[in-house]
Protein backbone atom coordinates (compact mmCIF):
# COMPACT_ATOMS: atom_id res chain seq x y z
CA UNK A 1 0.00 0.00 0.00
CA UNK A 2 1.19 3.37 -1.09
CA UNK A 3 1.68 6.37 1.54
CA UNK A 4 0.68 9.38 1.55
CA UNK A 5 3.98 10.60 0.85
CA UNK A 6 5.20 7.99 -1.81
CA UNK A 7 1.87 9.01 -3.68
CA UNK A 8 3.02 12.53 -3.78
CA UNK A 9 6.80 11.74 -5.03
CA UNK A 10 4.72 9.25 -7.35
CA UNK A 11 2.19 12.41 -8.77
CA UNK A 12 5.57 14.58 -9.30
CA UNK A 13 7.11 12.21 -10.95
CA UNK A 14 4.57 11.53 -13.72
CA UNK A 15 3.65 15.39 -13.72
CA UNK A 16 3.82 17.09 -17.53
CA UNK A 17 2.49 20.38 -16.33
CA UNK A 18 3.40 23.75 -16.75
CA UNK A 19 4.80 25.85 -14.31
CA UNK A 20 6.71 29.39 -13.83
CA UNK A 21 10.09 30.39 -12.32
CA UNK A 22 10.18 33.92 -10.83
CA UNK A 23 13.19 34.84 -11.50
CA UNK A 24 16.04 38.48 -10.91
CA UNK A 25 15.10 40.97 -13.43
CA UNK A 26 17.53 39.99 -17.06
CA UNK A 27 18.57 37.05 -15.77
CA UNK A 28 15.81 34.91 -17.51
CA UNK A 29 18.17 33.72 -19.80
CA UNK A 30 21.08 32.34 -17.96
CA UNK A 31 18.29 30.56 -15.69
CA UNK A 32 16.94 28.97 -18.78
CA UNK A 33 20.73 27.94 -20.07
CA UNK A 34 20.71 26.75 -16.36
CA UNK A 35 17.95 24.64 -16.37
CA UNK A 36 18.14 23.17 -19.82
CA UNK A 37 21.92 22.09 -19.16
CA UNK A 38 20.34 20.20 -15.94
CA UNK A 39 18.06 18.53 -17.95
CA UNK A 40 15.25 20.02 -17.16
CA UNK A 41 12.63 21.11 -20.01
CA UNK A 42 12.18 24.83 -20.11
CA UNK A 43 10.72 27.51 -22.62
CA UNK A 44 11.35 31.00 -22.79
CA UNK A 45 9.62 32.62 -25.21
CA UNK A 46 11.63 35.94 -26.89
CA UNK A 47 10.42 39.04 -28.80
CA UNK A 48 12.83 40.69 -31.78
CA UNK A 49 12.84 44.36 -30.90
CA UNK A 50 15.34 47.38 -31.34
CA UNK A 51 16.47 50.09 -29.23
CA UNK A 52 18.21 53.23 -30.50
CA UNK A 53 20.51 55.34 -28.71
CA UNK A 54 21.78 58.83 -29.98
CA UNK A 55 25.06 57.04 -31.40
CA UNK A 56 23.73 53.90 -32.62
CA UNK A 57 20.87 51.04 -33.24
CA UNK A 58 20.81 47.54 -31.97
CA UNK A 59 18.42 44.90 -32.83
CA UNK A 60 17.25 42.94 -29.36
CA UNK A 61 16.01 40.06 -28.22
CA UNK A 62 14.15 40.27 -25.13
CA UNK A 63 11.52 37.95 -22.34
CA UNK A 64 8.37 38.27 -23.62
CA UNK A 65 6.87 37.92 -20.21
CA UNK A 66 9.94 39.48 -18.29
CA UNK A 67 11.03 37.87 -15.06
CA UNK A 68 9.42 34.85 -15.85
CA UNK A 69 10.53 31.18 -17.13
CA UNK A 70 8.20 28.63 -17.74
CA UNK A 71 9.26 24.99 -16.91
CA UNK A 72 7.55 22.03 -17.74
CA UNK A 73 7.54 18.88 -14.77
CA UNK A 74 10.42 18.31 -13.14
CA UNK A 75 8.68 20.48 -10.13
CA UNK A 76 10.13 16.90 -7.74
CA UNK A 77 14.09 17.99 -8.21
CA UNK A 78 12.74 21.34 -6.70
CA UNK A 79 16.24 21.74 -4.77
CA UNK A 80 18.07 21.38 -7.92
CA UNK A 81 15.64 24.32 -9.32
CA UNK A 82 15.53 26.37 -6.42
CA UNK A 83 19.09 26.77 -6.02
CA UNK A 84 19.48 28.26 -9.28
CA UNK A 85 21.30 31.54 -9.40
CA UNK A 86 18.68 33.70 -10.51
CA UNK A 87 15.41 32.14 -9.47
CA UNK A 88 13.03 33.53 -6.66
CA UNK A 89 10.93 30.91 -6.82
CA UNK A 90 8.18 28.58 -8.42
CA UNK A 91 4.57 30.82 -8.80
CA UNK A 92 2.40 29.33 -6.33
CA UNK A 93 -1.49 28.95 -5.33
CA UNK A 94 -2.67 28.19 -1.82
CA UNK A 95 0.93 27.23 -1.03
CA UNK A 96 1.20 24.78 -4.06
CA UNK A 97 3.24 25.33 -7.47
CA UNK A 98 0.34 26.57 -9.89
CA UNK A 99 0.08 24.68 -12.93
CA UNK A 100 -0.18 26.62 -16.52
CA UNK A 101 -3.06 25.18 -18.79
CA UNK A 102 -1.38 23.70 -21.89
CA UNK A 103 -3.47 25.53 -24.01
CA UNK A 104 -1.85 28.57 -22.91
CA UNK A 105 1.93 27.87 -23.36
CA UNK A 106 0.76 26.17 -27.07
CA UNK A 107 -0.66 29.26 -28.40
CA UNK A 108 2.55 30.88 -26.89
CA UNK A 109 4.87 28.62 -28.60
CA UNK A 110 2.98 29.13 -31.95
CA UNK A 111 3.04 32.48 -32.43
CA UNK A 112 6.31 33.25 -31.50
CA UNK A 113 7.67 30.44 -33.87
CA UNK A 114 4.85 31.76 -36.43
CA UNK A 115 7.39 34.18 -36.69
CA UNK A 116 4.63 37.07 -36.40
CA UNK A 117 5.44 40.51 -34.56
CA UNK A 118 4.19 39.54 -31.27
CA UNK A 119 5.36 41.66 -28.19
CA UNK A 120 4.68 42.52 -24.54
CA UNK A 121 0.96 43.99 -23.70
CA UNK A 122 -0.36 45.04 -20.55
CA UNK A 123 -3.30 42.68 -18.75
CA UNK A 124 -6.95 42.54 -19.83
CA UNK A 125 -9.49 42.47 -16.93
CA UNK A 126 -12.15 42.58 -19.41
CA UNK A 127 -12.44 42.28 -23.55
CA UNK A 128 -14.06 40.10 -26.61
CA UNK A 129 -12.78 36.79 -27.15
CA UNK A 130 -11.82 36.04 -30.79
CA UNK A 131 -10.59 32.89 -32.21
CA UNK A 132 -8.09 32.89 -35.27
CA UNK A 133 -10.02 31.15 -37.98
CA UNK A 134 -6.98 31.09 -40.93
CA UNK A 135 -3.71 31.31 -41.22
CA UNK A 136 -0.93 29.55 -39.42
CA UNK A 137 -2.51 30.65 -35.85
CA UNK A 138 -6.36 28.89 -36.62
CA UNK A 139 -7.67 27.86 -33.16
CA UNK A 140 -6.05 30.11 -31.03
CA UNK A 141 -8.04 32.26 -28.99
CA UNK A 142 -7.43 35.56 -27.35
CA UNK A 143 -9.19 39.05 -26.49
CA UNK A 144 -9.30 41.65 -29.81
CA UNK A 145 -8.24 44.87 -29.16
CA UNK A 146 -8.12 47.69 -31.78
CA UNK A 147 -6.05 50.83 -31.84
CA UNK A 148 -5.08 53.11 -34.39
CA UNK A 149 -6.78 51.25 -36.82
CA UNK A 150 -4.72 48.43 -36.05
CA UNK A 151 -6.30 44.90 -34.62
CA UNK A 152 -4.06 43.14 -32.05
CA UNK A 153 -4.84 39.57 -30.70
CA UNK A 154 -4.22 39.97 -27.01
CA UNK A 155 -3.13 35.91 -25.36
CA UNK A 156 -3.21 35.60 -21.42
CA UNK A 157 -1.37 34.04 -19.07
CA UNK A 158 -3.79 34.27 -16.22
CA UNK A 159 -1.92 33.17 -13.22
CA UNK A 160 0.61 35.75 -13.58
CA UNK A 161 -1.30 38.73 -14.85
CA UNK A 162 0.23 38.68 -17.97
CA UNK A 163 -0.13 38.98 -21.42
CA UNK A 164 1.59 38.94 -25.28
CA UNK A 165 -0.10 40.81 -28.38
CA UNK A 166 0.23 40.17 -32.20
CA UNK A 167 -1.13 41.79 -34.91
CA UNK A 168 -4.07 40.41 -36.65
CA UNK A 169 -6.33 41.45 -39.66
CA UNK A 170 -9.81 41.28 -38.14
CA UNK A 171 -11.17 39.41 -41.12
CA UNK A 172 -8.89 36.62 -39.97
CA UNK A 173 -10.72 36.60 -36.52
CA UNK A 174 -14.27 35.17 -35.04
CA UNK A 175 -15.87 35.87 -32.42
CA UNK A 176 -16.24 33.14 -29.55
CA UNK A 177 -19.74 31.93 -28.34
CA UNK A 178 -19.00 33.01 -24.73
CA UNK A 179 -19.42 36.13 -22.39
CA UNK A 180 -16.73 38.82 -22.37
CA UNK A 181 -13.86 37.79 -19.85
CA UNK A 182 -13.89 39.25 -16.37
CA UNK A 183 -11.00 38.72 -14.25
CA UNK A 184 -8.76 40.82 -12.19
CA UNK A 185 -5.37 39.95 -12.43
CA UNK A 186 -1.37 41.89 -11.87
CA UNK A 187 1.74 41.09 -12.25
CA UNK A 188 4.24 40.51 -9.14
CA UNK A 189 4.03 43.15 -6.70
CA UNK A 190 7.13 42.86 -3.84
CA UNK A 191 7.59 39.03 -5.43
CA UNK A 192 3.77 37.89 -5.81
CA UNK A 193 1.68 37.43 -8.38
CA UNK A 194 -2.42 37.64 -7.54
CA UNK A 195 -4.94 35.43 -9.67
CA UNK A 196 -9.06 36.00 -10.15
CA UNK A 197 -9.57 33.05 -7.12
CA UNK A 198 -6.70 33.17 -5.02
CA UNK A 199 -2.77 34.65 -4.20
CA UNK A 200 -0.44 33.23 -6.35
CA UNK A 201 3.22 33.46 -4.72
CA UNK A 202 6.60 32.81 -5.86
CA UNK A 203 7.76 30.40 -2.84
CA UNK A 204 11.05 29.07 -2.69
Amino acid sequence: MLTKSMVTVENHVSDSSWYALYTRHQHEKIVDQILTSKGFDTFLPLYATTHHWKDRTKALSLPLFPCYVFLKGGIERRLQILTTPGIYGLVSSAGQPAAIPDIEIEAIRRVVESGARVESHPYLKCGNRVRVKSGPLTGIEGILVRKKNISRLVLSVEILGTAAAIEIAAFQVEAVNAPPIRNSGAGPEAGSMRTRAAGATALA
